[in-house]
C-alpha cells in the first residue's frame, strides 16, 4: 500500500512516524516563490529516512533539484513537460475530479492520478459509487483522495484499491 502525504511545511515530527511506503508531497500554494532552500532540506530528511519526495507543481524545479517525481495538480492543464528530459524513475502524478480531468492527466502521460473527493463531502465529492465508474474509465492507476480517516480506510477495500492521498490522516 502507497501512501501520499501532503505538506505544507517541514514537520520532521510527523514526516518520522512515516514508513517507506509513503511518498511526501510538498506544496505550498500560498507562497508564489519557491523556497529551493527549504526543499532541499525537505529531500534531505526524507532521503534520510528512505521516503520519496515530490514537488507540486513544478516540474523544472523537481528535475534542477532531482526529486523523485512532481504532482500536478488539477488545475494545470499544460504539456510543456513532456518536452522535458528526466531521471528513470522520475514519477509523474497528477489529481482529477472528473472525467474530463481524468482524460486531460492523460494526456499529461502522468503515472497515476488522484482521483477525489472520496469520502470529504466537499463541491468535488464523488462517493464511492461514482468514483467506482471513473475508475473503470482509465487504464492509469487511481489513487483515493479527500477526507480519508482512520475509520474509513478499509472502505478502500470495497474499491479493490490500497492506495490513498491525504493530509489530516498523517497529522
Amino acid at each position: 500500500m502507497r501512501k501520499y502525504y501532503f505538506i505544507n511545511k517541514l514537520e520532521t515530527n510527523n514526516i518520522n512516524k512515516q514508513d517507506r511506503q509513503t511518498v511526501i508531497i510538498y506544496r505550498n500554494y500560498s507562497s508564489k516563490i519557491k523556497n529551493e532552500k527549504l526543499i532541499l532540506k525537505i529531500k534531505g530528511y526524507c532521503k534520510k529516512r528512505n521516503i520519496k519526495f515530490y514537488l507540486s507543481n513544478d516540474i523544472k524545479l523537481a528535475i534542477k533539484l532531482d526529486l523523485d517525481g512532481v504532482y500536478i495538480p488539477s488545475f494545470n492543464k499544460k504539456n510543456e513537460h513532456l518536452s522535458y528530459s528526466y531521471k528513470k524513475n522520475f514519477n509523474i502524478i497528477g489529481s482529477a475530479h472528473n472525467l474530463k480531468e481524468i482524460r486531460i492527466k492523460e494526456r499529461q502521460k502522468v503515472n497515476e492520478i488522484f482521483l477525489s473527493s472520496l469520502f470529504k463531502k466537499n463541491k468535488n465529492f464523488l462517493g464511492i459509487n461514482k468514483y467506482k465508474i471513473l475508475t473503470s474509465l482509465s487504464k492509469i492507476n487511481m489513487v483515493a483522495l479527500g477526507g480519508i480517516s482512520k475509520n474509513n480506510l478499509k472502505k478502500l477495500n470495497l474499491l479493490k484499491r490500497q492506495d490513498f492521498a491525504g493530509i489530516s490522516f498523517f497529522e
